[in-house]
């Protein structure tokens, strides 16, 4: 007759063994698309490992472990590719932009500008025309990649073709295929222009400076193309910074022009003199800061001290409404009061402002450092923005897959956290945290929640955590610090992302977990843990602060992941127990005795056989090991559960 439990057990070995294989086969399914990762493979060789393992006649679990492994290779690379080409597109902007701050040679920057844009872009030509006020046309002032002579020398009147159409209207134009789009103009000696260069797609941005238009930036291929939103927006920061290099140069050449003046008249050259030291200092400056990665407020300093001012960096909230609007619509600083306003803008997009505090008059070429800086500030916020999104993303990434992919490589897992100066070998608390009260509306608890979000994000990135948007809240992974507890890290967090959403947030912690890299299911057991304290706190109103499982008594023990009974008893009456063992006194047992006989000391002496006085004592001791508040009804129940596990894990003596 078959033995139950042998079946059983050979059962769950059987089990075991199929689960090894499948883990051996997914990390075998893996390595060659890692191999591919690591040397830059082009996407279609990716195929290859599956071609070779269906040639070989693998089994079909392999193969379906190859293509998943697959696919997740290419989402890696495509994410990869993505991210080289947005720190490109950044390093352009920031080298552009030190062009244009040490600018001395106008057909330099435009020559560079043009170059970068064709080089980012991928396209067959990129050009820029310039408009002619005095003959009311736009002309090509810059080429790269052009090879016919007639195209060179194009002039497009307003209105016609597809950059006269950009220069006539001061909006971005693009086409697939130009001569079979009948929204543009066409005329014999564009269209024979562009037919001679062999052109097909077209994109055409306006250069603006304020809301006039000086000009148009191209990129051109020649075959059909689709140009995307991206590249739109990428032609139109360079057409921007296009515009500042021939509006500095424009400067430039009006000081010039001033100093060949002031030259006849020493006093006039000597005040002058004062207000040009300061613009080259300040683009000095600029530059500076630019390439050693400075931040706003290191520009309004700068400056600050270049035009021997106040110049304060402030929110577009906080600044005068309608002199920022004017700002930003004209392109110049303008006076409001006593002061000067520099509104700091990208895209349309107000960002804040520069404002010099206290300075009703000011000279036109302070004003135009004033809008220099300006310039600058909206670049590195851009910068900052961006590299800040990126970061927020890729540690909320690494948080998912710590909480969903539980089968991740322990080493893979290491390497990027420690991109991210995170250390998942270190102990750590998994954090729930909410916000308290419910939005009036759908779009403002969105927005509500993207506050939480971004706070988090903040907070984890500088304690060198992890940070994730989840069920409707935040998860947090932070570090433990030596000597800190569970409870104190989420009531820090707590008060820490209430301040800055300006809104309650409840926050519900985890036991510390370790080693989360070789098990990174304790993540997925701590966050549980987590929104069960976060639950907890809620029921008892106390909706706003930050707790863990420890912090609830013996309502811990069900709130807890891992059931921590031990942690439990040496919480309650661990310092009773340790008393006993230190000195071979007999308080457990007196305190078991004390309780059964209904916490009668005469009734308890009988039952110990000793003195009411020696019971007297020893509840005394008790007293002062426990606290005054120990015979309370709260505190009596909590020790007398203690006590109950305590004698049933066998471990008292009697």
């Amino acid at each position: 007759m078959v033995n139950p439990v042998n079946m059983s057990r050979d059962h769950v070995q059987s089990a075991e063994r199929s689960d090894a294989a499948a883990a051996a086969s997914a990390a075998g399914a893996e390595a060659p698309f890692l191999e591919l990762l690591a040397r830059g493979a082009s996407a279609d060789t990716y195929e290859q490992p599956v071609l070779l393992a269906r040639a070989e006649g693998r089994p079909a679990e392999w193969i379906r472990a190859l293509e998943q492994a697959k696919l997740l290779a290419l989402r890696v690379r495509s994410e990869l590719e993505g991210r080289r080409r947005r720190e490109a597109e950044l390093s352009a902007l920031f080298e552009t932009a030190h062009d244009l701050a040490g600018l001395r040679d106008l057909d330099a920057v435009l020559q560079a500008i043009v170059q970068r844009a064709r080089s980012l872009l991928g396209t067959d030509v990129a050009y820029l025309s310039l408009n002619d006020p005095v003959r009311g046309d736009t002309y090509m002032r810059v080429t790269e990649g052009s090879v016919a002579a007639r195209f060179q020398q194009l002039r497009l009147g307003m209105g016609e073709g597809l950059g006269g159409l950009v220069a006539q209207t001061a909006r971005p134009y693009v086409t697939d295929d130009y001569f079979e789009d009948d929204r543009f103009q066409h005329t014999h000696a564009i269209d024979a222009g562009v037919r001679d260069e062999g052109l097909v797609a077209i994109l055409g941005v306006p250069l603006m400076l304020g809301h006039h238009v000086i000009g148009v930036l191209f990129a051109a291929d020649r075959r059909a193309r689709v140009f995307e939103r991206e590249q739109i927006a990428l032609l139109g920061s360079f057409a921007a910074l296009a515009a500042a290099a021939i509006d500095t140069a424009n400067l430039l050449t009006e000081t010039r022009s001033a100093l060949a003046d002031l030259e006849r008249a020493n006093e006039i050259i000597q005040d002058r003199s004062g207000v040009i030291e300061r613009a080259s200092d300040v683009h000095d400056r600029l530059a500076e800061l630019v390439l050693r990665g400075g931040g706003v407020h290191d520009v309004a300093a700068a400056v600050s001290e270049v035009l021997d001012g106040t110049v304060e960096f402030t929110e577009a909230a906080t600044a005068p409404a309608e002199a920022l609007e004017v700002s930003r619509a004209e392109g110049h600083a303008v006076r409001h009061a006593d002061d000067w306003i520099a509104a700091v803008s990208a895209g349309g997009e107000l960002l804040g402002a520069l404002v010099l505090r206290g300075h009703p008059g000011l000279d036109p070429v302070d004003q135009r450092t004033l809008e220099r800086a300006a310039m600058v500030t909206s670049l590195l916020l851009l910068a900052r923005r961006s590299a800040a999104e990126a970061e927020q993303r890729v540690r909320g990434e690494l948080l998912d897959d710590l909480l969903d992919a539980r089968d991740r490589d322990p080493r893979l897992l290491r390497e990027r956290a420690s991109r991210l100066h995170a250390d998942l070998d270190a102990g750590h608390v998994v954090l729930a945290a909410r916000l308290v009260g419910a939005a009036a509306d759908a779009d403002q608890e969105a927005a509500a929640r993207r506050r939480l979000w971004s706070a988090a994000s903040h907070l984890a990135a500088t304690r060198h955590g992890l940070a994730a948007a989840r069920d409707g809240g935040t998860v947090l992974l932070l570090p433990l610090e030596p000597g800190d507890t569970a409870t104190e890290l989420a009531r820090r967090t707590a008060r820490h992302l209430g301040t800055a959403v300006h809104e309650a947030v409840t926050v519900g912690a985890s036991a510390p977990v370790e080693d989360l890299a070789a098990h990174p299911d304790a993540v997925a057991v701590g966050y549980a843990e987590g929104r069960r304290c976060l639950d907890a706190l809620r029921l008892l109103g106390r909706s706003g602060d930050g707790a863990a499982a420890e912090d609830f008594g013996f309502l811990g023990l069900l709130l807890a992941g891992d059931r921590d009974i031990a942690g439990f008893v040496d919480r309650t009456i661990g310092q009773v127990v340790a008393y006993d063992e230190r000195r071979g006194t007999d308080l457990v047992r007196t305190l078991d005795a004390y309780f059964a006989c209904g916490m009668s000391p005469a009734r308890t002496k009988d039952e110990l056989h000793v003195h009411v006085n020696t019971v007297a004592q020893r509840l005394e001791r008790v007293g002062r090991l426990l606290g005054d508040d120990w015979q309370s009804p709260a505190r009596a129940l909590e020790i007398q559960l203690a006590l109950r596990l305590h004698l049933l894990s066998g471990t008292a003596h009697h």
